[in-house]
C-alpha cells in the first residue's frame, strides 16, 4: 500500500512509524479511533455516518493517519481545515509534515488544544504563520434537559426564512474572525447555509418584523452527540438577559437528535461562558484553534 502511493502520501520514520491518507479500507479502524471520545471527535464521526468512508472526498479533502505495523495509532482530517483525531501531541509533527506536502492551504486547526498546538508549532515551523491562536477554549457539553426554562421562540429554520438566517450567519462570522465569509464569492457560504437549514441544524428566531434575534446552527451531528456552532444575538438586543433562555432552546432541539448537546467556547468569552454555565452545559475538555 505504501509503495503505490506519492511520497507525501505515505512515508515512514525511523520508528517504523507510517504516515498515509485513509482510504475506504480503513473506515472500521478511524471509526473505532474516533469512537474513543464521541465528543471531541463528533466531526469526523459525523462525516463518516454522512459518507460511510474514510476515503477522500471528491472535493480534495481526506484523512492522513499514523500507523504503527498497520495499526492506526492517530489521524486528522485534512480539507479546509484541519481536525485531529485522536491524535498524541507527538505525533502531531509526521501529520503536520505530511499535510504541508501537499500544497494545500488549511483555513484552520482546530481540536484538542494540546494536539492543535503541536500541529501549529511544526506548521509554524515550515513556514505557515497564523493569524491568531485561540488556546483555551473551553469544550463544554450538557448530557440533560436544561436547568432553566427555554425561550419557546427559537425554531428550527426554513429555506422561507434563508435571506433573513444569511446575513445573520455571515455577521456571526465575521464578527468571530474578522473578515467576510464572502471575500471569496458567496457562493460557497451560501450552500452551507442553505444546506444547514435543509438538514433541519439551523435554529433561528425571526421576529414579526422580519428580524432575526438570535440564531445558531448544529455543526456536526450523531446518534450520540451534536456540536453547537454559530450562536448568535443580533447586537441590537443584547445586554438584556435574553440569551440563555435561547442557549436552553438550542439544547432542547439539539436533544431530538442525540442525548448530548456540545460547544467550545474562548475562554476569554467571560459572558458567554456565564450564559452555558446557567444552562447547565459543564466542561469536558479544552480545545484550541488556530487561524491561518
Amino acid at each position: 500500500m505504501l509503495s503505490r502511493v506519492a511520497p507525501w502520501l505515505a512515508s515512514r520514520n525511523e520508528n517504523g512509524l507510517g504516515v498515509r491518507v485513509l482510504g475506504n479500507a480503513d473506515t472500521l479502524a478511524l471509526r473505532a479511533l474516533a469512537s474513543e471520545d464521541l465528543v471531541a471527535n463528533v466531526f469526523i464521526l459525523a462525516h463518516l455516518d454522512s459518507t460511510g468512508t474514510a476515503a477522500p472526498t471528491s472535493g480534495g479533502a481526506s484523512v492522513f493517519g499514523v500507523f504503527d505495523d498497520g495499526t492506526l495509532l492517530g489521524a486528522c482530517w485534512a480539507g479546509a481545515n484541519l481536525v485531529p483525531v485522536q491524535l498524541d501531541p507527538g505525533l502531531a509533527g509526521y501529520i503536520a509534515t505530511a499535510a504541508h506536502q501537499t500544497g494545500r492551504r488549511y483555513a484552520s486547526i482546530f481540536g484538542p488544544a494540546d494536539t492543535v498546538l503541536a500541529l501549529y508549532s511544526r506548521f509554524e515551523q515550515l513556514g505557515h504563520l497564523a493569524h491568531e491562536v485561540r488556546s483555551r477554549q473551553p469544550l463544554l457539553t450538557i448530557s440533560d434537559g436544561p436547568v432553566i426554562g427555554a425561550n419557546p421562540d427559537l425554531t428550527f429554520g426554513t429555506m422561507k426564512d434563508f435571506d433573513r438566517i444569511l446575513p445573520a450567519c455571515a455577521a456571526m462570522f465575521e464578527e468571530e474572525v474578522g473578515y467576510s465569509p464572502f471575500l471569496g464569492g458567496q457562493e460557497f457560504y451560501s450552500r452551507r447555509v442553505a444546506g444547514l437549514i435543509r438538514q433541519g441544524h439551523s435554529m433561528v428566531h425571526v421576529d414579526a418584523s422580519g428580524t432575526v434575534v438570535f440564531k445558531a446552527e448544529l455543526g456536526a451531528v450523531t446518534q450520540d452527540v451534536t456540536q453547537v456552532q454559530g450562536v448568535w444575538m443580533n447586537p441590537a438586543l443584547r445586554g438584556r438577559g435574553q440569551s440563555a433562555g435561547y442557549m436552553a432552546a438550542v439544547v432542547n432541539l439539539s436533544r431530538t437528535f442525540a442525548p448530548v448537546t456540545s460547544l467550545y467556547v474562548n475562554d476569554y468569552n467571560a459572558k458567554a461562558r456565564a450564559t452555558y454555565e446557567r444552562v447547565g452545559f459543564e466542561q469536558v475538555g479544552t480545545f484550541a484553534t488556530v487561524l491561518f
